[in-house]
């Protein structure tokens, strides 16, 4: 991982049962995560994204910040490089609504 990446993370994904509850056994995926950016600081600022339920806006600002950095670290190469390029746009897009 990047050696500029003062922030580390935790991620957990737990699936939810039909019953609302969280599963039983080995069904979680965890892995951690190092990243430049500030987490919190990404997810206040999409809290003024429209349309979106809290959830949704946490998965967005999650999602991009992961997709990015990996793009950040393996910009070298395709398709890194160009997924960067397209999370780039999207991220001026939603900023700009």
């Amino acid at each position: 991982m990047s050696t500029h990446a003062p922030h580390r993370y935790r991620i957990t994904v737990t699936p939810i049962e039909k019953d609302g509850l969280p599963c039983s056994g080995r069904c979680s995926i965890e892995f951690e995560h190092r990243d430049a950016a500030d987490w919190m600081r990404q997810l206040e600022s999409v809290q003024r994204q429209r349309g979106l339920d809290g959830d949704e806006r946490a998965a967005l600002a999650i999602g991009l910040r992961l997709l990015d950095s990996l793009g950040e670290r393996h910009g070298k190469s395709e398709p890194y490089r160009s997924l960067r390029t397209q999370l780039q746009a999207f991220a001026e897009k939603l900023h700009g609504t």
